[in-house]
């Protein structure tokens, strides 16, 4: 190891006993930021009511002092010169062990680092698999515990063998193989089927289902079995709220000590992270100070997850055709209940909700503004915003989905734009109280929020549209798990699901309300936040996960005759390139001044609408 240099371990944060460092470099690129990776040791009081919600936490082991260890990854990327530093450390809540957010808010620039944050990482979740650059968390397990686990897999293409963790990650061991039953159901609603056992097997490593006569694309398989000893997953909140209470009181002259105040951010499943972590009370440290100053939950529609309980599976995602009925979109929903702990504790972040329409279709995000019977709005408080960027995708995707999807382009509306603004706007907030933009959603009371039958999306050739989005469903886990986290039975007995509703459209297919991006007001294309299963994949009237689409317009008006689409060609839209750039410059520069873009990206507003004009019309780009 090499000396303990940064962020060395005083009184001031018990919680924290040591970080060891692994290795200290210059940031490639950006003269006067340094890279930091090490570990973070924990020794957490059990008893102590900032750690009561921690499910299990009194089946942990124990130290001699009656403190429960465990220990994380720790990435800091830092300016080597305190002067340097703008006072604030962004915690990004890593996604499935990564360590995305400076490369993703970067235009040709270090965004973050250019402005002088100090960036951070800690791990948070135990069962990513362990591979070069993971940040993770090191959690004792609950000794001597049993439990009801359940795995689904839905694959795209036939398979024999799928893995019993969610995507790659590490899934509990199998107690007893001979316990494990599998079942098979065509739809979400419909009767399950129990494939015998001398059908399929269990690989070696008890770490995967193997069934020769092979997984079918569509339909939906469970394996439900009993496993032992599991992690004390809710560790990771305390990870997450003792680092960050860590990283802003270092003593003066301690290096860090720059740190006044620390925001934090998580992009979808970290998103649901953030809500879960508000909702549960982790804003309060072990002694009762405020935590995040910020707090902005990214594309995590209305959902929590299974981060602090018994037998937690926290990379599971539920989605309209995905991670049927685990505990992902439980109530409550609404911005007022999930602060309501830390209110209560005087301890409640500036929040920031950010959701694009898919998370309309696939995320349940209706239920953070409106009532759970879907027949009002809910009131959004003074230290919350709720912001809802129309016509997007859950990010930024150029693919092909030919084989996958019914719309084959993929929903290239640009994030970054919002995002990078949305950075400013949080630490201006927190740093110099300035006020940020008013929420802008879809409402009820104007008539932006339909049912999906009352959808009204063009008919254009080609083109099925939802039957369905996502809804909420009730569940039943047993009578300890709202408690305790402790689930009795899987799957969940299931109640009658909340109401979904999704954002209305115009004739073009385009959403109405929310922020509307210059790429929407001045469109080329048709995006939807939603996009159909090809039916080589089955299911062909449910969606894609996490999936949006772009359609585009005829190009002239004789193509718009001859195939007959309702839409107007871009010939009838644009008098020219310039008519288009100038139109998408205007909305740039009054979505600037509302703060929903920084001014200094408005060129690249521009830059990014003129390459989408030359693609996708074929007009050579001008000088």
């Amino acid at each position: 190891m090499l000396p303990l240099t940064i962020l060395c371990v005083g009184l001031v944060q018990a919680a924290v006993t040591r970080v060891e460092v692994a290795s200290r470099a210059d940031v490639p690129n950006v003269p006067g930021y340094e890279r930091v990776s090490g570990k973070v040791f924990f020794a957490v009081d059990p008893k102590l009511p900032a750690n009561r919600a921690i499910a299990d936490i009194d089946l942990a082991p124990r130290n001699a002092q009656g403190l429960v260890e465990f220990s994380a990854d720790m990435l800091v990327l830092r300016p080597k010169d305190a002067s340097k530093s703008n006072g604030t450390a962004l915690l990004e809540i890593s996604n499935r062990g990564s360590t995305s957010l400076v490369a993703a808010l970067n235009l040709n620039d270090q965004f973050l680092l250019e402005r002088g944050f100090t960036v951070a990482w800690i791990g948070w979740e135990f069962d990513v698999p362990d591979r070069a650059g993971v940040i993770k968390l090191y959690a004792p397990h609950a000794m001597g515990v049993t439990g009801p686990v359940r795995a689904e897999i839905i694959v795209q293409k036939k398979s024999t063998s799928e893995n019993l963790g969610d995507r790659t990650m590490i899934p509990y061991p199998v107690a007893d193989p001979s316990t494990a039953v599998m079942t098979v159901r065509d739809s979400p609603d419909g009767p399950r089927t129990t494939i015998p056992r001398a059908q399929w097997r269990l690989s070696a490593d008890g770490h995967r289902a193997e069934y020769d006569s092979g997984f079918e694309p569509g339909r939906i398989y469970e394996v439900v079995y009993t496993s032992k000893d599991p992690e004390v997953a809710g560790l990771g909140m305390a990870s997450v709220r003792d680092f960050a209470a860590y990283l802003k009181h270092r003593p003066a002259g301690q290096e860090g000590s720059d740190i006044k105040r620390v925001m934090t951010v998580g992009n979808s499943q970290s998103g649901r992270f953030l809500r879960t972590f508000l909702y549960e009370g982790f804003n309060a440290d072990e002694q009762g100070k405020q935590v995040f100053e910020g707090v902005w939950a990214h594309i995590a529609g209305g959902g929590m997850g299974g981060f602090n309980t018994r037998f937690a599976q926290p990379s599971r995602s539920s989605g309209e055709y995905t991670a049927f009925d685990y505990p992902n979109k439980l109530p409550p929903f609404t911005t007022e209940e999930l602060l309501a702990k830390s209110r209560a504790a005087g301890v409640a972040p500036k929040l920031f909700l950010t959701n694009g329409s898919q998370e309309y279709w696939g995320g349940g995000e209706a239920l953070i503004h409106t009532t759970p019977d879907g027949k009002r709005d809910a009131p959004i408080p003074a230290d919350a915003r709720i912001y809802y960027v129309a016509g997007t995708s859950h990010g930024t995707s150029n693919a092909d989905f030919t084989g996958t999807a019914q719309i084959t382009s993929g929903n290239s509306m640009e994030w970054k734009f919002f995002q990078r603004a949305m950075v400013v706007a949080m630490n201006d907030w927190i740093t110099r109280g300035v006020e940020p933009p008013p929420s802008q959603v879809p409402s009820i009371s104007k008539g932006e929020l339909v049912e999906v039958a009352a959808l009204k999306f063009p008919k254009l050739l080609g083109v099925n549209t939802p039957k369905y989005a996502f809804h909420a469903p009730r569940l039943d886990f047993g009578p300890d798990f709202a408690s305790k986290g402790i689930p009795a039975f899987e799957p969940p007995k299931l109640g009658a699901p909340f109401p979904a509703l999704v954002p209305r459209v115009d004739d073009d297919g385009n959403e109405t309300s929310g922020i509307r991006m210059a790429e929407l007001r001045v469109p080329l294309a048709t995006y939807t936040g939603w996009n159909l299963r090809d039916p080589k994949t089955g299911a062909p009237e449910h969606l894609v996960p996490l999936t949006g689409g772009k359609i585009l317009f005829p190009k002239t008006r004789a193509d718009r005759e001859k195939s007959g689409d309702p839409r107007r060609s871009i010939e009838e839209r644009y008098r020219d390139q310039q008519d288009y750039l100038s139109r998408t410059e205007a909305i740039a520069r009054e979505l600037a001044r509302q703060r929903f873009v920084l001014e200094s990206d408005v060129p690249l507003v521009v830059t990014l609408a003129r390459q989408h004009f030359k693609a996708w019309t074929g007009t050579p780009q001008a000088q």
